[in-house]
């Protein structure tokens, strides 16, 4: 490879009360024992309620599937040590926005008194998932080619089937709340990084936003990792389906990558027909049939995911991701984390059961 297609992983999770199963705005409790292990991988996120972890720089998915597991295993015993929990989905079965506490600092307040309640009811988890990139317009051209597999991912990593207390019919409800913001969904097609620059440089100079980070696409060029950073996942609850999406993205990157090098690229698609994709994703999660536009017709969510395990197979040995991607096919078997809840949920018609299940599962 002429370039090491590093990889790495953010993670927002919810603190719970176990006994009572409702989320719990305690991650100050969280951070400080946190932080003894795993130092600024631990972070505060808008929600005092939510706690972000990441790991470092990987240079392979083996490398991710080590720092996963064990930041898993530090911040439940952290928890656990307070008589808290950790789960990681999408969103909370039932516990209310409007009852979680919002975390001090200036960020935190520049952020709601501009967004207002729709920061404040921004009560969801997702899995961020970076990527070296060897160069700038690698990263805007990948970007670009990238967008049509977003729903793909999405479907893969739905987590998110129940938003205050309600079961609201679709796999990721979390999609539906992020996409509020503004400045998030799909990013447009850029013709080269000069153009992409140019458009952040104007959102700066007519103060719509500060900085490059208030960009939250679902697929965006990092601004100060170098990474193209995917954001469209709700979290994954067990930990092997995140290293196993984290290494299809790894895999895809590079697979566009060296299309790209032999000349051949991937063809794009409008923005509003990988919409429509992202809308079915969202909905009904592998349960769905996505459009595969080139042929104008649908085709079932769980063929395209094998379809797309099969476009990556020529470049996961070169980068020693063969078992973490061929994870994918287990999540075909067993289901999404969704389809997990709703199962549970339809056996005990219990809520908390639910959460309780998550929380189980999170452990890994």
């Amino acid at each position: 490879m002429p370039h090491r297609f590093t990889l790495g992983v953010e993670e927002e999770f919810q603190i719970v009360d176990p006994h009572t199963c409702e989320l719990r705005s305690h991650v100050s409790e969280l951070v400080e024992p946190g932080a003894t292990v795993l130092g600024d991988q631990i972070k505060r996120e808008l929600h005092q309620s939510i706690v972000e972890v990441g790991t470092t720089i990987c240079r392979n998915a083996d490398e991710l599937e080590a720092q996963v597991y064990h930041i898993r295993r530090e911040l439940t015993a952290a928890a656990e040590s307070r008589g808290l929990a950790i789960a990681a989905a999408g969103t909370h079965p039932f516990s209310h926005w409007i009852d979680q506490v919002i975390s001090p600092g200036e960020r935190y307040d520049h952020i709601v008194e501009e967004l207002q309640m729709l920061a404040r009811s921004l009560l969801i988890f997702g899995l961020h998932v970076h990527v070296g990139m060897p160069d700038r317009q690698s990263t805007i051209e990948i970007m670009n080619m990238a967008r049509y597999f977003l729903p793909h991912l999405l479907a893969l990593s739905t987590s998110s089937p129940f938003w205050m207390g309600r079961e609201t019919g679709l796999k990721s409800y979390r999609t539906t709340v992020f996409r509020r913001f503004p400045r998030t969904g799909l990013p447009e097609h850029f013709d080269s990084w000069g153009e992409f620059e140019d458009y952040v440089q104007t959102l700066v100079d007519t103060r719509c936003i500060d900085n490059g980070k208030k960009i939250w696409w679902d697929v965006r060029p990092h601004p100060q990792f170098g990474t193209l950073e995917f954001r469209v996942c709700d979290v994954p609850t067990r930990p092997a389906e995140t290293v196993a999406i984290a290494a299809l993205i790894q895999a895809l990157v590079f697979k566009l990558y060296r299309l790209r090098a032999q000349n051949l690229g991937f063809r794009e698609y409008r923005h509003m027909l990988i919409q429509e994709n992202k809308w079915r994703a969202a909905r009904y999660g592998l349960d769905g049939h996505l459009i595969d536009w080139g042929k104008r017709t649908e085709v079932p969510m769980r063929d395209l995911a094998v379809e797309l395990v099969a476009f990556v197979d020529d470049v996961v040995d070169e980068l020693g991701s063969r078992r973490h991607v061929a994870g994918i096919l287990d999540i075909l078997r067993d289901g999404t984390s969704a389809d997990r809840q709703l199962r549970v949920f339809r056996e005990t018609q219990d809520l908390k059961a639910v959460v309780r299940h998550v929380v189980a599962e999170t452990r890994g």
